[in-house]
């Protein structure tokens, strides 16, 4: 199992950035997946995931309305579009496989 993050950056407050995860080794469409962040002194949140059957989503309260989760299940991506972010929206953000815990090397946001 591979999950590789991009599309960090630092960028000002109302900007926005997409971030992607691609997946590898597993058969994507079968798991539930989702994003982390883990920001500067601050316990890890869970801000976004996408479930199987039907596409179920979830958002934090921190970024509902301005974060969207969505899958492209070829070629095996998903991707969190960012939009109207904030200071503390900065943080390390981690793509997660919920089964079984697989985690990518996560991508830094900066938002500043």
């Amino acid at each position: 199992v591979q999950l590789v993050e991009s599309g960090g950056g630092l960028v000002q407050p109302g900007a926005s950035l997409r971030l992607s995860c691609a997946a590898s080794g597993f058969t994507f469409t079968n798991y539930a997946m989702s994003w982390v962040r883990q920001a500067p002194g601050k316990e890890r949140e869970g801000v976004a995931a996408i479930y199987t059957g039907g596409g179920v989503t979830y958002y934090a309260d921190s970024v509902k309305g301005r974060f969207t989760i969505s899958r492209d299940n070829a070629p095996n991506r998903w991707h969190l579009q960012m939009n109207s972010l904030k200071s503390e929206d900065t943080g390390v953000y981690y793509c997660v496989r919920i089964s079984m815990g697989y985690w990518g090397q996560g991508t830094q946001v900066t938002v500043s």
